[in-house]
């Protein structure tokens, strides 16, 4: 434990900050975000905040630890890329065994905590978000293209772990938010991909954009999953969770994306694909809110 707090003292940074840099704090974050909104929209009849605390609790010390393990799993070709570099593992700020047995230790705890405290079904969820992230997704990206659209299942989970643990199951409802964070996904990462596709290519990873220098696929992929997200986020409403006031906002903001996605695909630059970015990172936590405000009783 010395050792460790010299270094990371050394780096200029404090323990707290290379914490969070581990258990990718923002990203963890939304994660517990998206499972809330799941939780709310879930529920029948009074919410009930307990089980949603306990729910959130548990949801994100999985976050947590899958982003350490992640990490730990990725340390080899993290140090190789610019982007990633300077995460905890590959600046020696944190041994790998140490970043091993907390993703462990985090992820142990979590699964516990939702089943003492949440329904099975919830539980299950997230245990397959776990397997289908590290098992798969993990593994993938040193081999296939196709790691975006299966890295998007387990990424789009964490609204469906917060609709089970509030209701007991999976329904409908719960599927359309699923659904509308799968769709959610690709463009994200596929503009953060071109973004650094040139980290990707040196580290070996098998990004879309890295086999596609020329951008063509990488630009319709991000039109065609902006159009399917538009698509998805109005099934809310068709299926009586949500109202007119979300159905406005969500045209809106999809019809946004949609035209960002496009003018991405049309010019293929850094600025475009920032645009992209940064849109979709405001995007989710909009459309969820206002689901949420709207929420049909």
């Amino acid at each position: 434990m010395t050792a460790t707090t010299w270094t990371v003292e050394a780096a200029g940074k404090s323990a707290s900050a290379v914490l969070a840099e581990l258990v990718k704090a923002r990203l963890s974050g939304l994660v517990v975000l998206t499972t809330a909104a799941g939780f709310y929209l879930g529920s029948t009849g009074p919410v009930d905040w307990k089980r949603g605390l306990h729910t959130l609790v548990g949801t994100g010390l999985l976050a947590a630890g899958a982003a350490a393990l992640n990490q730990y799993l990725e340390r080899d070709t993290d140090a190789l890329m610019e982007r990633t570099r300077g995460r905890p593992l590959p600046a020696g700020r944190v041994t790998p065994a140490a970043a091993l047995l907390f993703g462990a230790g985090c992820v142990a705890v979590g699964l516990a905590w939702l089943v003492w405290w949440t329904p099975l079904a919830a539980a299950a969820l997230g245990a397959l978000t776990l397997a289908l992230y590290l098992g798969v997704y993990t593994p993938l990206k040193r081999v296939s293209t196709l790691n975006t659209v299966v890295g998007a299942v387990p990424g789009a989970l964490p609204p469906l772990i917060g609709w089970a643990a509030a209701s007991g199951g999976t329904a409908p409802g719960g599927w359309a938010l699923f659904a509308l964070q799968f769709f959610w996904q690709v463009p994200h990462f596929l503009a953060i991909a071109w973004l650094y596709r040139e980290d990707y290519a040196r580290a070996g990873l098998k990004m879309l954009p890295v086999v596609d220098p020329g951008g063509e696929r990488t630009g319709l992929q991000s039109i065609g999953h902006s159009l399917g997200l538009l698509t998805a986020s109005l099934i809310p409403v068709a299926l009586g969770l949500a109202g007119p006031f979300y159905l406005a906002g969500a045209l809106v903001l999809g019809a946004a994306l949609l035209g960002l996605a496009v003018r991405f695909a049309r010019r293929l630059d850094r600025p475009a694909a920032r645009g992209l970015f940064l849109a979709s990172v405001l995007y989710l936590p909009a459309v969820f809110g206002l689901m949420v405000l709207d929420r049909v009783r």
